[in-house]
């Protein structure tokens, strides 16, 4: 009987301190793989859609078949990239670290719109700046920098902006290159974005867009644009580092040699550049009127 009262003793001893030890044990054991799952969901910043695994695997080969189905489809091409741009990211996040305008994008985080860029002021600036090229480019291919998707499908809110600046970015590329928005061109330009970026949706888009073209136009773009994109976006600085809005008034043939960037083959336009200038010209002389009505 003595024994069994000392075994009961003994047990009831050691169920106390294991409950003592319960909260600590808990506490520093790891999370339920359920516990880890919402907070992986909680969103890191607006706009983002948290996505495990599966959903991603899933989305991923669900958007590259919309997008080679119907390339018009930017909320598909867009997602695409956020889901298959994660290795590169950090990589043109640490470029952008590297140069000083880089880092100063990081720091200001400015985005391109009609609401963040006067456009009128630009009309303003004289012919040869930058700001004047990309006005006159808006013009001429009958385009606006509100058409951007913004990103959703990468975790990391700083990698996130560096994908939506290059996404926001991307008409910059089109304006300095001198090249317009119809599909041969905008594969051209993604051979040069793949060359001097290295994002995998530029890949794909390069690797699979040109089936959609006629024999013809295949052949010029593999024959001429391509071995231009490749050499002078491989040789070229990486463009993601530009600060452009700081760069409007300078001369864009000295932005060129700044970066390292030649002309491409001459490219097809669907409206003369004598068009676009005129009313580049017309938006110039009505932001000058609105100017002496503020003043007076």
């Amino acid at each position: 009987m003595s024994l069994t009262s000392a075994s009961l003793r003994a047990t009831q001893h050691a169920s106390r301190r294991l409950g003592a030890l319960a909260p600590v044990s808990h506490a520093l054991s790891p999370p339920h793989r359920g516990q880890k799952r919402s907070l992986n969901t909680q969103p890191a910043y607006e706009g983002h859609v948290p996505l495990n695994w599966f959903e991603a695997g899933f989305l991923t080969v669900g958007s590259a078949l919309m997008a080679l189905a119907n390339p018009r489809r930017g909320d598909m091409v867009a997602a695409l990239g956020d889901l298959t741009s994660g290795p590169v990211l950090p990589r043109l996040r640490d470029a952008m670290l590297e140069s000083a305008e880089g880092r100063q994008i990081l720091k200001d985080r400015p985005r391109v719109n009609s609401h963040t860029v006067d456009m009128d002021k630009l009309a303003l600036l004289p012919e040869g700046t930058f700001g004047n090229a990309y006005v006159t480019w808006l013009e001429r291919c009958g385009v606006t920098p509100d058409t951007r998707e913004p990103v959703h499908y990468v975790d990391d809110p700083e990698l996130a902006y560096v994908m939506q600046r290059y996404r926001e970015c991307h008409d910059f590329y089109h304006c300095i290159c001198g090249l317009p928005v119809n599909v041969e061109s905008e594969l051209a330009l993604k051979f040069f974005e793949f060359a001097n970026l290295g994002l995998p949706m530029a890949g794909f888009a390069a690797a699979f867009g040109h089936l959609r073209l006629t024999h013809a136009k295949r052949e010029r773009l593999f024959r001429e644009f391509v071995p231009w994109a490749i050499k002078c976006g491989s040789s070229a600085q990486s463009l993601i580092t530009v600060y452009w809005e700081k760069r409007w008034e300078q001369n864009v043939d000295e932005m060129k040699k700044e970066f390292g960037i030649w002309d491409p083959p001459e490219p097809r336009w669907s409206r003369p550049l004598s068009e676009a200038k005129a009313a580049a010209a017309k938006r110039q002389k009505a932001a000058e009127a609105r100017l002496q009505e503020a003043s007076s």
